[in-house]
């Protein structure tokens, strides 16, 4: 079974899981593996709580998440929420621990937090495209 979402305590930043999730690189059939020194990472960035969760209504509908974060999110520095390669270390606490938790995923068939991740930025939904 693939999963489509991983859920997230935005409040404190701590992954819960509602049950065991195998996490499954879609391109390569292989087990993901668990952290790693950088992510590649998208991400969808609003201020409101209620803009965030009506962009994550749009991505449960199906929709593709580059598309989304460029009509949605308020961090346009990048092209369809792409931040690139992120070290460890270089993201504020709660959404590098959610980026690191997050398994690979892609633009079409996006795995992303549920609810968003909030920061002192605002709320965020994490996509990660690569981990190394």
């Amino acid at each position: 079974m693939v999963i489509t979402k991983l859920n997230f305590n935005h409040v404190c930043g701590n992954t819960t899981k509602t049950n065991k999730i195998k996490a499954v690189d879609g391109n390569s059939g292989k087990e993901e593996k668990k952290g790693g020194n950088a992510v590649k990472v998208r991400h969808i960035l609003c201020e409101k709580q209620s803009k965030i969760l009506e962009a994550l209504e749009k991505l449960k509908a199906g929709g593709k998440f580059n598309e989304i974060a460029a009509t949605y999110s308020e961090d346009k520095a990048r092209s369809g929420g792409d931040l690139g390669w992120m070290p460890r270390g270089s993201m504020v606490g709660p959404f590098q621990e959610a980026a690191f938790a997050l398994p690979i995923s892609s633009i079409s068939s996006p795995i992303y937090t549920d609810p968003p991740v909030k920061s002192k930025f605002g709320y965020h939904i994490i996509m990660v495209e690569g981990k190394k």
